[in-house]
């Protein structure tokens, strides 16, 4: 029973097989790395991208950056950096010259080589939400403190959806879990349960070596080869306004020391922790962001550096954060022009400020993946899952996400534009003439069971139809494939011997203490 039950485990848990009954939960896109091809929308003239990088180089050689990691001040100072205590300012011709170091397209190779990502160029990819300490779905019915099991269950749908491409950061924080350990059982979950582009947290010097050592382990690795090239990644975000924070500079000088890739992403709520003007709030990004990449270039040049952007606007009334408004689209946009203008892959986010997965929740989602599109955007993170700023991770949220990221996909396949004389179709416009149908046609006939995007989410029927078969909304037909996908869910293949390495790795650290905290 045992060598069975081993023997499953190594040839099951490709993304996208879950069956039930013989027959899968849903009949999803093929996995893909997308190519964006459309041109990226430009809200800034020649003379506005020149004024928006005089402003950020400005910031970095008048105001300066608080590092707040002395070793890392100490790095920059060596470098040429101007520093008094805790704040740098760096010559605009040192960031120019620094950041151009950094490659504008590289890949990232995860355990399955199979799921490789390339970041940059016109590449777009998409992950899975990250962070939020809350739960909720349909079941419980009302915010709860997120779990491993909730945890567990998010990271299935991560590895389960094609259309997501690497696993970000905890899907939801598994509070449950002691944070001298945590960092060890929700890497060894990741690890085990997906099979896509790992992300770690940049909380220190040993949560990184930990989690960079369990990566090197899974993929089965030398030393050597781990630092050849990137197999994971992490993000930081500055402690807006201007300030980087002595954690996460301590993760990011890990990871860039050993070749890893690096994201840099700003958090500027425009009106709270930057100025009120989009135009000044992105202005603040860059150089919080640059600065970082200037650090990560000392320390390794040539280390992948993406530059990300978190810029929005509070609600003036509350001082809550909004997500997915016009201004975030146009931020979003800018920042994208500028990453050009650095030539560094770019990072944005699929947000939403909504509480539940209704409306509201997908509109502003929708835009924020727009935004995304436009701005021609690598990577976006929390593309699927997130509720209430952040603050919550839903699984019907994420399935409805999945629906809305299936057809940008397909929205980005080129034979949707193909031109060719078989596309054009005008032996079939002849045949079908002044009246008739092209149902019938032989060229419909060759087409139709892939000329068109088929939702496994979105329900089609007319209304009679609907409510016939139990007038079912969004959330809930959600919930109802959310729990069979759960039902059929088999982990990616894993080796048994990298398996166990990995369980006696962590038992290991669990034993000596894990990572020290404070209470």
């Amino acid at each position: 029973m045992a060598e069975a039950a081993v023997k499953r485990r190594r040839h099951g848990g490709r993304a996208g097989h879950a069956t039930r009954r013989g027959t899968t939960v849903i009949e999803q896109s093929p996995w893909r790395i997308p190519v964006n091809t459309d041109r990226p929308t430009e809200p800034l003239t020649e003379e506005g991208v020149a004024r928006m990088h005089d402003a950020a180089m400005r910031i970095l050689e008048e105001i300066g950056i608080e590092f707040l990691n002395p070793a890392a001040a100490q790095i920059m100072q060596k470098a040429g950096c101007t520093v008094t205590g805790e704040n740098v300012r760096i010559d605009r011709a040192m960031v120019m010259e620094m950041v151009g170091k950094a490659p504008d397209q590289f890949t990232v190779t995860p355990r399955n080589p199979d799921r490789q990502v390339t970041v940059g160029g016109n590449h777009i990819l998409f992950g899975n939400v990250s962070s939020p300490p809350n739960y909720w779905d349909m079941e419980i019915g009302h915010k709860v403190t997120g779990t491993r099991t909730h945890f567990r269950n998010l990271l299935k749908l991560t590895q389960y959806f094609n259309c997501i491409h690497f696993a970000g950061g905890y899907p939801v924080e598994p509070v449950d879990i002691h944070p001298r350990e945590r960092h060890l059982d929700a890497a060894y979950d990741k690890l085990v349960l997906t099979d896509k582009v790992n992300h770690v947290y940049s909380l220190g010097t040993e949560r990184v070596q930990d989690v960079m050592e369990m990566v090197r382990i899974a993929g089965g690795l030398s030393h050597d080869a781990f630092e050849a090239s990137p197999r994971m990644y992490t993000n930081i975000n500055s402690t807006s306004p201007l300030k980087h924070d002595h954690p996460m500079l301590d993760g990011w000088m890990q990871m860039a020391r050993r070749g890893q890739a690096l994201v840099v992403t700003p958090f500027t709520l425009a009106g709270a922790m930057a100025p009120v003007t989009m135009a000044g709030a992105v202005a603040q990004s860059l150089a919080e962001g640059l600065s970082a990449v200037v650090l990560a270039q000392i320390i390794k040049p040539g280390v992948p550096c993406v530059i990300g952007t978190f810029t929005s606007n509070v609600d003036m009334k509350s001082g809550a954060p909004a997500f997915g408004t016009p201004e975030y689209i146009r931020a979003t946009q800018m920042t994208g022009q500028m990453a050009r203008f650095y030539g560094l892959p770019m990072r944005s986010s699929g947000v939403c400020a909504a509480n539940i997965p209704d409306g509201q929740a997908m509109w502003e989602t929708e835009h924020s993946l727009w935004a995304a599109m436009q701005s021609g955007t690598n990577m976006v993170y929390h593309a699927a899952g997130w509720l209430e700023g952040g603050l919550i991770a839903s699984p019907e949220k994420f399935i409805m996400d999945c629906e809305v990221l299936q057809q940008l996909q397909r929205y980005m396949e080129p034979e949707i534009c193909d031109v060719s004389d078989d596309a054009l179709a005008l032996d079939a416009i002849r045949e079908v003439g002044h009246s008739g149908h092209f149902f019938g046609t032989q060229h419909t006939q060759d087409r139709y069971a892939t000329a068109f995007y088929q939702p496994f989410l979105s329900d089609w029927k007319n209304f009679e139809a609907w409510h016939s078969a139990g007038a079912i909304w969004t959330p809930e037909r959600a919930h109802m494939l959310y729990k069979l996908i759960l039902e059929e869910f088999e982990p990616p293949a894993l080796d048994q011997a990298i398996e166990e390495e990995l369980s006696d790795f962590v038992a290991r650290r669990k034993a000596e203490g894990g990572v020290p905290t404070d209470f």
